[in-house]
């Protein structure tokens, strides 16, 4: 959970202070007018599934990450981990076909692709990681070493 407050009123967190966070920020997204196109590359539909949100929370046990993606199919995601210790999580959400005797009142909906990025701790068991699809919610559990007690050894006191 992000301690950085909302910016703008808008709801949409900041993650400029989250080392963990690659999240993409459009500063002109709350414009009514849009006079810049994106820099980085994304159209509005892939930017809208980019903040794919994504729970981390540390048990004694492991490292665990939790992410809503309703409708999608495990075949259409994809967990990594790169470079060592980098998590990735990435997918893709279809666009709905149109019908050309179809009439759309709303799309709210968001579709595209999504990349999100986690360095993870010293302490993970990188090469024990299990990912799990269940209604909708994507669980990553990254197990962790334990942390080995130092040696404590009494020594005498003579004299």
């Amino acid at each position: 959970m992000s301690l950085i407050p909302s910016i703008f009123g808008t709801g949409r967190r900041s993650n400029v202070f989250d080392p963990f966070s690659l999240d993409i920020w459009d500063p002109f997204q709350d414009f009514p007018l849009r006079t810049v196109a994106p820099s980085s590359g994304f159209d509005a539909e892939t930017a809208a599934v980019a903040n794919t949100r994504i729970d981390w929370k540390e048990t004694p046990e492991a490292h665990v990450f939790k992410a809503d993606l309703p409708g999608l199919k495990k075949e259409e995601v994809k967990v990594e981990v790169e470079e060592g210790r980098v998590l990735q999580i990435s997918g893709e959400r279809s666009k709905e076909k149109e019908d050309k005797n179809d009439t759309w009142h709303r799309v709210e909906r968001s579709a595209g692709r999504f990349l999100r990025r986690f360095r993870l701790p010293e302490n993970a068991k990188v090469d024990q990681v299990k990912a799990s699809l269940e209604n909708g919610v994507l669980t990553v559990t990254v197990p962790k070493e334990e942390v080995k007690k130092p040696d404590v050894k009494a020594v005498q006191i003579t004299g």
